[in-house]
Order: C-alpha cells, then sequence, then structure tokens
C-alpha cells in the first residue's frame, strides 16, 4: 500500500507512519456524517491518519475536533496532519483507548463519528500494527456502542461505516443502549456487485421511518458515478 502523502483539494494526509492508509470507506464517511444540525463538538473514534476529523473541519465550523487513537505510531501522524492543516486550532488528537477516554471524559459530542475496526473473524497479515487497527478484538463493537451512548449529547448524531453484512446486528446491539438509527446508507463498488458496507446514523430517538438509501461508486473501474463525484468533489483533486 502507498506509503506516499494523499493530497486532497484542501489538506494532505501523510500515512507512511499508519496501518489504515486512506482509503474509500474513511472518505465516504467524512463526507456524509451529519453536520447539518452544526455540531460545536465533534469525536472521531479510532481516528488513524485523521483523514475524518480533517474532512469534518473542512465541512463544518464546529470549534471542538477530538480525535482518538490508540496506536502510538498513529497517533504522532494523526497530531502532525492536524498541525499540518489550516484548522489546527480546532483539531486535537488523544493518545489513548476508547475504554479509557469514555472513563474519563465527561463533556458530551454533538456528533460522534467511526470507521472502527470490524474484522472480527481470524485474519492475520503480516503487520501486527494493521491487524490490531482492523480487528474487532482491539474494540468490540458493544464497548464502541456503550461508549457512545455515554459521550453523545441528547440530541446528538452518532454515523459509523461498518460490513453490510453485519449491520443489522450492530443496529440491534445498538438498539441495548438506546440508540436507534435514523438513516442508513448501502453501499456497493459498481452495479452488479453485491453491497459491501453501511454507513447508519444513530440518535437517542425512535422513529417510524428509517431513511434508506444506496450509493454505487464506479460505473466501471475507475470510472465514477456522478453521485460519488458529486459526493467526493469538494475534497479529491481529480473530481
Amino acid at each position: 500500500m502507498s506509503q506516499k502523502p494523499f493530497k486532497f483539494k484542501q489538506f494532505t494526509v501523510a500515512q507512511d507512519k499508519c496501518a489504515m492508509k486512506v482509503g474509500t470507506d474513511g472518505v465516504l464517511l467524512g463526507a456524509i456524517a451529519p453536520v447539518h444540525q452544526h455540531p460545536f463538538a465533534i469525536l472521531d473514534i479510532g481516528a488513524g491518519t485523521g483523514l475524518i476529523a480533517l474532512m469534518l473541519a473542512q465541512r463544518s465550523h464546529a470549534e471542538i475536533i477530538d480525535a482518538l487513537e490508540l496506536d502510538a505510531d498513529a497517533y504522532e501522524q494523526c497530531v502532525e496532519n492536524f498541525e499540518n492543516s489550516d484548522w489546527g486550532d480546532r483539531l486535537f488528537c488523544y493518545h489513548a483507548s476508547f475504554q479509557e477516554f469514555v472513563a474519563e471524559m465527561d463533556e458530551p459530542y454533538d456528533l460522534i463519528v467511526s470507521n472502527p475496526p470490524f474484522y472480527a473473524e481470524d485474519v492475520p497479515s503480516k503487520s501486527e500494527q494493521r491487524d490490531k487497527a482492523r480487528q474487532t478484538s482491539s474494540l468490540p463493537f458493544e464497548e464502541l456502542l456503550a461508549g457512545t451512548a455515554k459521550l453523545l449529547a441528547a440530541d446528538g448524531i452518532a454515523s459509523f461505516i461498518i460490513p453490510y453484512k453485519e449491520h443489522e446486528d450492530f443496529i440491534t446491539l445498538a438498539e441495548h443502549f438506546q440508540l436507534f438509527p435514523q438513516k442508513l446508507l448501502h453501499i456497493k463498488g459498481n452495479e452488479s456487485a453485491p453491497f459491501k458496507r453501511t454507513i447508519v446514523n444513530f440518535s437517542f430517538r425512535t422513529q417510524e421511518h428509517v431513511e434508506m438509501s444506496e450509493l454505487i461508486i464506479e460505473e466501471e473501474r475507475h470510472q465514477y458515478t456522478a453521485a460519488y463525484k458529486a459526493l467526493c468533489n469538494a475534497f479529491y483533486l481529480n473530481f
């Protein structure tokens, strides 16, 4: 995978120290996570390079954008990327586990986002750092949702990108913590491919109708759909 910095229109993401490089999942969540409610405080759980937090800094006027990263190398890189951006005064990264962070933090967040580790099966690679970043053993969904419920403001929104095949179980688990789905976006690579990811927004409000939509990324290899281009136009250099 590329070690080179990834250049976006308004910021650059160094990624040579991070196990998880800039990828479509992070870009999608950064572009889609809702900011229409004008959040004052945002939290990105498992920030990696800091990509999602940087995208939300570009998209919103939030005064506090906190990121959380456990891996030491990724934490250092996230801090570096924040400091080199135009929004360094609003971005801050904590070096701690989510469990430690939840135990110590008292102030609520209006928007919580996460591209969490989600490979529950044993899928070891040659990189212990990458395995840790990818597998749910480092942050089980139950702990992610329990902590989110504690840190989310009463009228806040939490947005996650997870495997499509796990979204129903994830929603059922979230309801145990009084987090209810508001909006679902199912994503697939092309028209004939199966759905691969789901972005789901939660709040503490129940609602009868959950808004559901779909996104197709490519018409064919490297030929992106108009919907994906519109979504990412403010970020990708070649869009």
